[in-house]
Order: C-alpha cells, then sequence, then structure tokens
C-alpha cells in the first residue's frame, strides 16, 4: 500500500513509540520520473554497497532491495515462466516517502534478481505523490497493473487524511507489452474514482479475479465510526468498472484516531480468492492481519465468513497472494522494521519480504501456512538430534558439537504438548529464546518476548519450523501459527542450540540446517 506506521508497534510485544517507521514522512522535494522507467535500484542510495554487504544484520536469503526502504508486496505475478515481484520501494533513502514499484524476477521464487523500477509517480497526474499498492494480472495475454495513485488535493476532495496528508486515491492502470516486464505504459486518467461519501476512511489497495468473462475489482476501504470493508465493482475490460456493492465489511473499535487504520475503520491491503472448496479474505487493520474463511455468494457477491484468525502474530503486514506455477496459492508478506527510524536510516536499508507460504486449509476450514519447497534448495549442513530412544547425555553431547554461522539457519522440532524452551546463544548471551507452553493461554509460543496463541487439539504432537536469517526469524506451529520477529543483536561467535536436559524428554525430533546465501554478498542480487 502506502504510509502504514510499523505494525508491531502496535502489538503488546512491541517496541517504543520511537520505533515507528515514519511512513508518512513524506519527502515531498524528491523529483518525480515519468512512465517509462529505467532507474536500477542497485544504483542508488547510501551508504555504499560494501558497508551494506557487510552489514550482519542484513537478511541473505529474503527478498529486499540494494538499498533503502521497502515495504508492501506489489502484484506478484508468474510470467512467462519467471516470478515477478513488485514492491513498495523509496529510492532516495531507507525511510518511507516517494513510493515507486521495484522490481525483481525469480526462476524459483527464492533466487531473487533486481530489475529496473516498473512504476515511478508521474508528475501533475493522479499518482503524482506516489504509487502506492495494487495487482497484476494477465489480461488475455497482456501483462496489466491496476494500482492506487495518489495526489494532494484540499482536505474536502482527500480520501486518506492522517493529520499529516490529504491525498484522493485513485485507482489507474499500466500495460506492459515487454515479455521481462521491464517497461510500463500509465493509462493517463483513473479507471476508478472513490465513492462521494464524506465518511468513506480510504479507498486503495485494489486486488482483482476473473470469473469467466468478467473481472472483479476489490478495493480497501471503509466507513467512519463503522468499520473497515471492501468494495467491490466489475468490469469486462478492466477499464469500465461498475459498483456492485460491499464485498465484506468488519467493526470499528470505538476508538477515535489519527489514522483510521488504526481503529478498524479501514481495511488496507485486502486480498480474496478460491481454496479448496471456500473462499479465503485477507485484510490489514489495527495493525495486524487477518484471515477469514468462508462462502461467495455468487448472487448478491457478499462474502459470509465462518472461520477468523490472525495470519501472523508478528512483525509481519500487508500480505499479497499470488498462483504459483503449481497452482498452490502463496502467499508473501512485508516484513518491517522494529527497531528505531535512526538506526534503519543510518544503516541504509529497512525491510524485506517474507518467505514464500504456501497457504492451505484444513477440514476445520482453519487457514495453514508454510514456506514453500523451493526454500529447501537452500538447505547446506545438517545436524539431527538423536533419537528419543538415545541416553539423554549422548543428545545434550551430540547438541553441543553443532554451530550455525551468519545467523543463518533453518531448524525443524517435533515435540509432545508439554513446556520446553530452545534457545540459541553464542556462549555469552542468548540470542534467541522459543518456548512453548500449552498452559499459558493466548501465549502459547513466546519467541524474544513476542508472543502467539495456539490452541492445539487433545494429544496433538507439536511442529515447529523456524528461519533464521539474520535479524529476521519466521517461526511456523503446526502450519496453523506465524510469528515473525526481529532480532538486533550482533553474535560474539557461532550460535549453539540449547536445550535444558530437564526439557529435553520434550523433544521427539530435531534437524537443524546451515543456510546457504542466495548471494555472494547481501545484496540479494
Amino acid at each position: 500500500m502506502n504510509n502504514r506506521e510499523d505494525p508491531e508497534a502496535q502489538l503488546s510485544h512491541s517496541a517504543p513509540s520511537t520505533r515507528r517507521s515514519a511512513r508518512r514522512n513524506f519527502l515531498k522535494t524528491i523529483a518525480v520520473a515519468g512512465a517509462a522507467i529505467s532507474i536500477a535500484p542497485k544504483s542508488i542510495g547510501n551508504p555504499s554497497a560494501e558497508s551494506l554487504a557487510a552489514d550482519p544484520l542484513r537478511p541473505q536469503f529474503h527478498l529486499l532491495p540494494a538499498a533503502n526502504w521497502m515495504n508492501d508486496p506489489d502484484g506478484p505475478i508468474y510470467w512467462q515462466g519467471h516470478y515477478h515481484m513488485f514492491f513498495q520501494y523509496n529510492p532516495h533513502a531507507a525511510v518511507w516517502g516517494d513510493m515507486h514499484w521495484a522490481h525483481a524476477v525469480s526462476p524459483d521464487m527464492i533466487h531473487w534478481k533486481h530489475l529496473p523500477i516498473a512504476l515511478a509517480p508521474t508528475k501533475d497526474s493522479p499518482d503524482q505523490d506516489g504509487c502506492f499498492s495494487g495487482s497484476a494480472v494477465d489480461d488475455h495475454g497482456t501483462a496489466t497493473f491496476i494500482y492506487t495513485g495518489v495526489s494532494t488535493v484540499p482536505p474536502e476532495q482527500a480520501t486518506l487524511r492522517d493529520g499529516t496528508h490529504n491525498f484522493r486515491e485513485t485507482q489507474l492502470l499500466a500495460t506492459s507489452s515487454d515479455p521481462h516486464l521491464r517497461t510500463w505504459q500509465k493509462f493517463p486518467q483513473p479507471v476508478l474514482q472513490p465513492p462521494n461519501d464524506p465518511q468513506l476512511t480510504g479507498f486503495r489497495d485494489p486486488f482483482l479475479w476473473r470469473e469467466k468473462d468478467v473481472w472483479y475489482l476489490g478495493v480497501g476501504s471503509g466507513q467512519r465510526k463503522q468499520g473497515g470493508n471492501v468494495l467491490l465493482y466489475r468490469s469486462a475490460d478492466l477499464r469500465l468498472w461498475k459498483s456492485v456493492g460491499v464485498l465484506a465489511s468488519g467493526k470499528w473499535n470505538g476508538k477515535i484516531t489519527a489514522d483510521s487504520v488504526d481503529s478498524g475503520e479501514m481495511w488496507e491491503c485486502p486480498d480474496f480468492f478460491k481454496l479448496g472448496d471456500k473462499h479465503i479474505l485477507i485484510y490489514s487493520t489495527e495493525r495486524k492481519v487477518f484471515w477469514e474463511s468462508g462462502d461467495l455468494d455468487p448472487e448478491s457477491m457478499v462474502f459470509h465468513s465462518q472461520k477468523k484468525g490472525l495470519l501472523d502474530s508478528g512483525s509481519f503486514y500487508a500480505p499479497k497472494t499470488q498462483a504459483a506455477a503449481n497452482g498452490d496459492r502463496i502467499l508473501w508478506g512485508w516484513i518491517p522494521e522494529t527497531r528505531p527510524e535512526s538506526e534503519f536510516s543510518n544503516a541504509g536499508w529497512a525491510g524485506c519480504m517474507s518467505l514464500p507460504r504456501v497457504l492451505s486449509l484444513d477440514s476445520n476450514g482453519v487457514l495453514q501456512s508454510r514456506v514453500a519447497a523451493p526454500a529447501n534448495q537452500l538447505r547446506a549442513k545438517s545436524f539431527s538430534l538423536p533419537p528419543a530412544a538415545t541416553a539423554q547425555a549422548e543428545r545434550l553431547n551430540a547438541l553441543r558439537q553443532f554451530q550455525i554461522r551468519d545467523q543463518s539457519a533453518e531448524i525443524s522440532l517435533q515435540a509432545h504438548q508439554r513446556p520446553f524452551t530452545l534457545k540459541l546463544t553464542d556462549g555469552q548471551t542468548d540470542f534467541l529464546s522459543l518456548s512453548y507452553d500449552p498452559a499459558r493461554t493466548g501465549r502459547e509460543i513466546i519467541a524474544n518476548g513476542a508472543a502467539a496463541a495456539f490452541t492445539s487439539r487433545s494429544e496433538e504432537p507439536i511442529s515447529i519450523s523456524l528461519y533464521l536469517d539474520a535479524s529476521v526469524v519466521e517461526i511456523f506451529v503446526n502450519q496453523r501459527c506465524a510469528l515473525t520477529t526481529r532480532i538486533y543483536q550482533i553474535p560474539a561467535k557461532p550460535l549453539s542450540v540449547v536445550i535444558a536436559e530437564t526439557d529435553l524428554p520434550a523433544i521427539d525430533s530435531l534437524q537443524v540446517w546451515q543456510i546457504a546465501p542466495i548471494s555472494p554478498d547481501r545484496l540479494t542480487t
């Protein structure tokens, strides 16, 4: 999307307010480029490529730009044998502002190469103050974006009023005839204007799907003192749109806030798709990401929710999905910084993309997620804990022998339903403490103080997958609970896995892999 504050700052385990990501310090003094863009992200920004490559906090197998600020995934699409990812990007600084669409391409969703910027604001146009989030689709062989453009207007014309900006949000269209999607041609005028409604709380982040010859477009919106919603439109050609109504809506939390997202009066980055025999709705509000599963009434085009939950309990926001080459539904999300702005601004980079997550539904309509299998190709040296039947002393001794270098690992753990704690330590201080306790209702999983709720079924084993990449940790529990957190600590030595002797009987199996980087440096290309 656009100008979101750090979602982690809104969670109970969050950093202080001084750690806000300051997306709203919009850089009005920056010159904007035209519709055909050829600026390579790698060529801009401070500090130098050498210092970025040497930064031990910078991930090595997550997608992020060569430098500067990034946020939401935009328009991920599988096109002519390659995965294309676009994302919100400031080419001029490691803080939010001057939103462009950066572009990267991959054969497998894991190994990425940066391409020239796809979209940039155009002077004196509806996107002159930013190319916000949107979607990419295949329109009968033509790659097509629909995205939100913003421009500064008088307050009475604005759809986004947050105390700093008065932006009018409109939906714009761009197409590409380039087989590599390097160049895009914008339509000069919006294809969709916001409703003339003084109670409207926003109009952004469009998603698309097609049924036979009809396109449907949903836009994140809401009503003041009522709640967030998704406005639905239909079209035969992606250019002329007719209102269908409200696809789904939520409730205001009763708080009066400067930003309607914080009060639940605005839904950002909605997504909607079929999964199995159900439809799934995803949206971001109150700095969290929710999912709902249910049924779509084909006559009224209203979504009826049956199940609901958190998509990720940690530092994860503004997600977007796409279809993989094999038909899997892939989820991408923005992993924001949770350290002070001064630190990430000085570091010269901020934010990264989550690993690709495959979505599925269990038999009860609960949304599940796991990291896509192509990530397995990064596995290098491995360690397996001796089986549970082995003497405890032998298991502990084997555990002490394995070390993780460069804060880069995958850990797979199977355990009983009883309390245990796993730590990663450099021998002097604990780098990560991950604990599980079924008696801590609502906080069953805790990673360095960040908590997630996980209600296990009777006698159900606990399966944890953990991906450590420098300052980023993505954790999955039985595929039904996800928790992403950040660690801004540099170990003095390689990390060891430590499990207390009293906790070891709870562990059925443990496997650890050293993970190989996706590039020879930390520049992701």
